[in-house]
């Protein structure tokens, strides 16, 4: 992985600077990444998944991120503290100066959903006073896959009735309960997660045969490919899967793959029960939460059992229950996410 993104960020230097002189005088920083990325056609990193996350750390009174936002809007902190929003389409080269002396950390972060197309993370570069540092890994590394509740769909909204354009501009991941606990732990973290799909069966029997599973493998949501390398070196400790509002919030519809709903549960249990069986395959290491709702928790419980009696103590359910869901069209509000984080986190420490 440090290879490659050594290549995708050096073949565009030249490229994104705005004069020779500058790129001379600037040194380009290696990215730590939280998330999925591929590199892109016209060099740098593409990213598509939800919450997904670049560090760098230099010493020096300088840095200039450079980024193509395509329709996502970015939040740029430095030193934990956010100094930029980004939220119009097309390239943006920003440079923060005046900076206090020491080390910094610099961070861009992917607030919004869009499940086509793809942002391009160009580069952090320090100027000739400033000096590049190791990107520092945390201890701890957490897999989140799920669906809106996971991205955050239409959390920063005052009000239920959102347009699609509210949805988008009003979504923020980082307000998820995902990072908000990766942080409590000290974990770097990736988000695996798309609106509207569930297990088996998405949101209203929209977009059949392609369930949040079938899309895991992407590198990219919206594109079917390229897929994730099976031999990278991500290896999450801890994977927490929120998958089954989709699968049951709306009524079955004529000629949709079940004759009745428990067909679907039972469709839902097994292959439930596939997934995180293959999962944790490749991640032997990895503890799963099952996140389970008001409409679907007896069944989670049953996936967990089945799941535990292969392998002891692989899977805790965790039941959510009681959320205010105020934010766009009945999602969680801020206030479910940081309630969500709770009760993962009081499960996390009660892991035997």
């Amino acid at each position: 992985m440090r290879s490659i993104l050594l290549a995708a960020l050096g073949a565009l230097t030249l490229s994104t600077a705005p004069a020779a002189a500058q790129v001379a005088a600037q040194t380009a920083l290696v990215p730590h990444v939280g998330g999925r990325v591929a590199p892109a056609p016209d060099g740098g990193l593409a990213f598509g998944w939800p919450g997904v996350y670049f560090e760098g750390r230099f010493s020096g009174p300088s840095v200039t991120v450079a980024v193509d936002t395509g329709s996502e809007h970015l939040a740029v902190s430095i030193d934990g503290q956010v100094r930029a929003e980004l939220r119009k389409p097309g390239l943006a080269r920003l440079t923060f100066d005046h900076l206090a002396p020491g080390e910094h950390v610099v961070r861009l972060d992917k607030l919004t959903e869009s499940q086509t197309g793809a942002a391009r993370f160009i580069g952090f570069f320090v100027g000739p006073e400033g000096k590049p540092l190791a990107p520092t890994a945390r201890p701890r590394r957490i897999e989140f896959i799920g669906d809106s509740y996971t991205v955050a769909y239409g959390v920063r909204s005052t009000h239920r009735d959102c347009t699609q354009d509210e949805v988008h501009d009003l979504t923020d991941t980082s307000q998820s309960f995902a990072p908000i606990l990766a942080g409590r732990l000290d974990a770097d973290y990736r988000i695996i997660a798309f609106s509207g799909r569930g297990v088996v069966r998405n949101y209203s029997g929209l977009a059949p045969g392609e369930p949040l599973p079938a899309l895991y493998p992407r590198l990219i949501p919206g594109q079917a490919e390229p897929h994730v390398d099976p031999t990278e070196s991500w290896k999450p400790d801890l994977i927490v899967v929120g998958l089954g509002t989709n699968d049951f919030s709306t009524p079955l519809k004529a000629g949709e793959a079940w004759p009745d709903e428990a067909d679907l549960r039972a469709d839902y249990r097994d292959a439930y029960v596939a997934f995180v069986a293959a999962l944790a395959r490749r991640d032997p290491q990895a503890r799963f939460l099952l996140l389970a709702g008001d409409t679907f928790a007896d069944d989670v419980a049953q996936v967990a059992g089945r799941l535990n009696g292969a392998t002891a103590n692989l899977a805790t359910p965790v039941r959510v229950t009681g959320m205010e869901r105020t934010a766009c069209h009945s999602h969680p509000s801020a206030a479910d996410e940081r309630m969500m984080a709770d009760l993962l986190e009081k499960a996390i420490r009660g892991l035997k």
